[in-house]
This record gives structure tokens, sequence and C-alpha cells, in this order.
């Protein structure tokens, strides 16, 4: 049973306001247990390296995963309450905590981690890549299929021919990745010192800094070295990090133009989004070098 003060444990039964904000005495409790140990929090969307780039976080500042989620089934994640007040009051691991988040920047979420004072880590990478490679999750896990991304996996996914396939990721997949970058990018723009945001070119072209970037940015900073020696201890278990082919471009394999078009227009409905559209359609060739 995990050790609480009075404070903590009340505020574990708090109900914040429908928005996320808590106030009085338990938003002032809560800020101060959250400046009491650092916590590195990887709010990436499915499929942009973020089991092998967490992986290579726990192991620069010797930290630890923990499910920091109500619920993994559905995909869309909401931060545990429980599981914060209980690690920043102490519990669970003497490490640094380390969550892995498919979380959107929407209202209660942002104010959820904004209680604590935790700034989060964004990865950015072409939709159609990370469509591509969920399909290929798709394929080949049957757990996948029953998590689903706040949606509901057909049961004869794997029998529809490959343009249903293709429909169905763009049409009810892609809505989900379109509002993930729509809401973190209005949020750095409207608390810049808040949230870190990298590019998967920049992961692929200079692994070692994009980590040195995100671990300094929740106050855990460590040199190049150190980033380069933990990517190459995780490149050696990739397969278990779910590495698939780390390439880019691979969307223009899998969706016609017509359906990538379908994606630019949910893109054109967020206009903050115009200055992202090359990146987050983006059919480039493969880099040459993996990481």
């Amino acid at each position: 049973m995990p050790t609480l003060t009075p404070e903590s444990l009340a505020a574990v039964f708090v109900q914040p306001y429908p928005d996320g904000r808590f106030d009085g005495a338990a938003a002032a409790h809560l800020l101060k247990l959250g400046n009491q140990r650092p916590a590195v929090v990887l709010a990436f969307p499915p499929k942009a390296a973020g089991t092998f780039f967490r992986t290579a976080v726990e192991a620069v500042i010797d930290g630890q995963l923990l499910r920091a989620v109500h619920a993994l089934g559905g995909r869309d994640a909401t931060p545990y309450l429980p599981t914060f007040i209980s690690y920043f009051s102490g519990n669970m691991t003497p490490k640094p905590l380390v969550a892995h988040m498919h979380m959107q920047a929407l209202p209660a979420n942002v104010n959820f981690l904004e209680t604590f004072g935790i700034r989060p880590v964004v990865m950015t990478r072409s939709i159609p890549d990370m469509l591509a490679s969920y399909w290929d999750m798709l394929e080949g896990d049957p757990q996948a299929r029953l998590d689903g991304l706040n949606c509901l996996i057909p049961v004869d996914f794997t029998a529809m021919m490959p343009e249903r396939k293709a429909d169905f990721l763009i049409d009810i997949l892609g809505p989900w990745y379109v509002s993930f970058f729509a809401s973190w990018f209005r949020y750095a723009a409207q608390a810049p010192s808040q949230v870190r945001i990298l590019s998967y070119r920049e992961f692929r072209e200079d692994p070692a800094r994009a980590l040195m970037r995100a671990v300094a940015h929740a106050g855990l900073a460590r040199t190049r070295e150190q980033c380069r020696a933990a990517l190459d201890e995780t490149w050696n278990i990739r397969g278990e990090c779910r590495f698939n082919k780390g390439e880019e471009g691979r969307g223009a394999q899998y969706f016609s133009p017509e359906q990538i078009a379908r994606l630019d227009r949910m893109l054109s409905a967020y206009s903050h989004l115009a200055p992202h559209r090359d990146e987050l359609l983006a059919l480039g060739q493969p880099l040459a070098q993996a990481v």
C-alpha cells in the first residue's frame, strides 16, 4: 500500500473541473508534489518511434517506465491521477518516472500536466508513414487489433482487400492523427516553454541530439556521449522495442494520391497547421543510414 500524506490522499478523490483544472488547496498541493521529483512524459502518436525512444530515455536517465494512464484499451491516453500522486509522493520506484502516452493536447490533458508542472515531449512524423506502420502492426499483432486507436478495428481487417484497408486507415484513424498534431501545435504556440516538439527526421539524422533535447526539457540533462551510448544499447534490442522499418516515404507505397489528398483536406481544417503541412504529409525518400 503506497504511503500518502493526508493531503495527498485527499487529492486522490478531488474531482477537477470539466476542463481538467484543479484549484485551491488541491492545486497547490499537486504542484508542490510535482516539484519534488522529475518526470519524462513522451506524448507521442503511435508509430513515431515511441517505444524505441522511451527505452533510450530509460537507459540514459536510469528511469523507470510506469503505466501512467487509466487504461491502454482504446489507446487514446488519459493520465491517471493516483499514479502521479503516488509517484510524486515517493512511491512506486526510486527512479525517475518515464511515461509513454498516446495523448492529445486537449484541455483536460494539458491542464492535468500543468497541475504537476510536467513539461511533455512530442514527436512529429509524416502521417502517411505512421499509418503505413500502423497497417503493418494491425496485420501482425492481434492485440493491436483489439486496442484500436480511439476506434474499433473491424474483426475482418486482415481479410479486407488492400484498398479497403487503406480507406479505413485514412478515414477512421487519419482524423485522430490530424487532431493530435492540431492540438499539440496549438498548445506549443500558446505555451512554448511547456512542450518540446521533436521531428522524426531530426531523430533519424541526429538521434543523440534529439534524446539530449528531450531529457534536458524534463530537467535531466545528459551529455551527447551518454545519449549515444543509451541509443546504441537500445538499438541492440530494437526488435523488442517494436522498431519497424524506420523509413521515410513508406506511405507512398500504401496510399494513393487521392487518399493522401483526403488527409490534406483534414489538415486544412486547422489553419495553424499550414506551416507544418509538408512535414505531416512528407513522402520523401528513405534516409540512407538507420538509427
